[in-house]
Parts: C-alpha cells; sequence; structure tokens
C-alpha cells in the first residue's frame, strides 16, 4: 500500500496551484473537471499529489479539525521560512529536540497548515 495523493479543498485553484508550484517546488501533474468541480494536481519529487479541488461557488473553505497540517522536507527550515510567500504564519522556526527536527509552520492560501521539517543535526 502507498500514498497515491491527499485532497485539499480550495477557492482558488489557480492561486493554489501558483502556491504549491512556484513557492514549495511542487509540479502540476493533471487535470479533470467534474460538473462544477475543477480539479488540479502538483505532485512532489516521489510522485505524491495533492489534489486541489475547486468547487463554484465556494468562496470560503473551512480549515476544520479533521486534519492538522501537511509535513514538507526542506534542507533548511530557516531559508524555506524566509523566501516562501505564505499566507500566515503559524509558528517560527524553532527546534523540537524531542522530534529530532527544526520546525515550522505557515499557511497556504485557504489557511491549510504547512509544516516545513528540517533533520536536527546529531
Amino acid at each position: 500500500m502507498s500514498l497515491i495523493h491527499i485532497c485539499l479543498n480550495v477557492t482558488d485553484a489557480e492561486e493554489s496551484v501558483q502556491f504549491y508550484t512556484e513557492q514549495l517546488g511542487f509540479e502540476e501533474s493533471w487535470s479533470f473537471e467534474s460538473g462544477d468541480t475543477v480539479n488540479r494536481y502538483v505532485a512532489d519529487d516521489n510522485g505524491v499529489e495533492l489534489q486541489l479541488s475547486d468547487s463554484n461557488g465556494v468562496d470560503e473553505v473551512n480549515v476544520g479539525s479533521a486534519w492538522d497540517h501537511l509535513a514538507l522536507s526542506v534542507e533548511s527550515v530557516d531559508d524555506e521560512f524566509e523566501r516562501i510567500d505564505h499566507y500566515g504564519i503559524v509558528q517560527e522556526p524553532q527546534d523540537q529536540p524531542a522530534a529530532g527536527a527544526r520546525t515550522a509552520f505557515i499557511k497556504d492560501p485557504d489557511g491549510h497548515v504547512v509544516e516545513l521539517v528540517e533533520p536536527l543535526e546529531e
């Protein structure tokens, strides 16, 4: 069994694709429409995709408690945190010794939380 994709409901597929490709380094992979919904996919270097699902008429996405965040491995949390034009800061870069990582948390255009993770050197 392996992970294929994660679907995120978004209010503007174009803006979300731009954020995930230009800011986080994903590649746009494919898209399809189903009724009033546009589905655009972006993939990481391992082929795992995010499905960005934009339903016509939905102007706000309520980020609830069903899931917490998307974690992305980066070489330098501090460098990426400074480089990325994000949509809000949840947590500035800091060491998480119990997890063996340095992390930061930012928001995407719809408020989904994205964690940047860098392993701490031993």
